[in-house]
């Protein structure tokens, strides 16, 4: 599959099958996020598999409740390391870095024919204590990874029209 197939086949899943996930397709996700660029060439992060089942239902429920979270065969959750760190733009280094991270494993999925859901929605104090992750650092985002149980629907997207301008900001 080309890079490209990828993007336009990544969906977010919200339903899983509870076959594992063999090893090397595992070491291959976190590999895609190990390559990925960051500010400085820092990789300012750290990523924590949960594969045990009271963890990840805990994980569902400080994601207020999402349920199919705990489905998954894997969850990985992206923690900043270097939460203050921001850049001459203004703009805060982990939210770029994690992001092209998260991102870069999310398409390394699809190519290994398994499904994730980017969750941005959670307790950034509950997921900390479950994981026993310390005050200082930031838990970006949670990732439930494994192959879909769920049929894909079309994806809604703006046309290019919409969203591109060339030159100068047009509304």
């Amino acid at each position: 599959m080309d890079v490209f197939e990828a993007i336009k086949e990544r969906r977010s899943v919200r339903a899983y099958r509870n076959d594992p996930i063999p090893e090397e397709k595992l070491n291959r996700i976190l590999e895609a996020a190990r390559l990925a660029p960051s500010a400085h060439n820092a990789q300012p992060w750290k990523f924590i598999v949960v594969k045990d089942e009271k963890k990840k239902e805990a994980l569902a429920e400080a994601s207020h409740g999402q349920s199919f979270i705990a489905q998954a065969p894997v969850v990985i959750v992206a923690v900043a390391l270097d939460p203050e760190d921001v850049m001459s733009s203004g703009v805060p280094s982990y939210a770029v870095n994690l992001a092209i991270a998260v991102d870069h494993m999310t398409l390394q999925a699809v190519e290994e024919g398994l499904g994730t859901c980017w969750i941005g929605a959670f307790s950034q104090e509950e997921v900390k204590k479950i994981l026993e992750i310390p005050e200082k650092y930031k838990v970006v985002a949670i990732l439930p990874v494994g192959y879909p149980a769920d049929s894909p629907t079309p994806k809604i997207r703006k046309s290019l029209d919409e969203i591109v301008c060339f030159e100068r900001f047009e509304e």
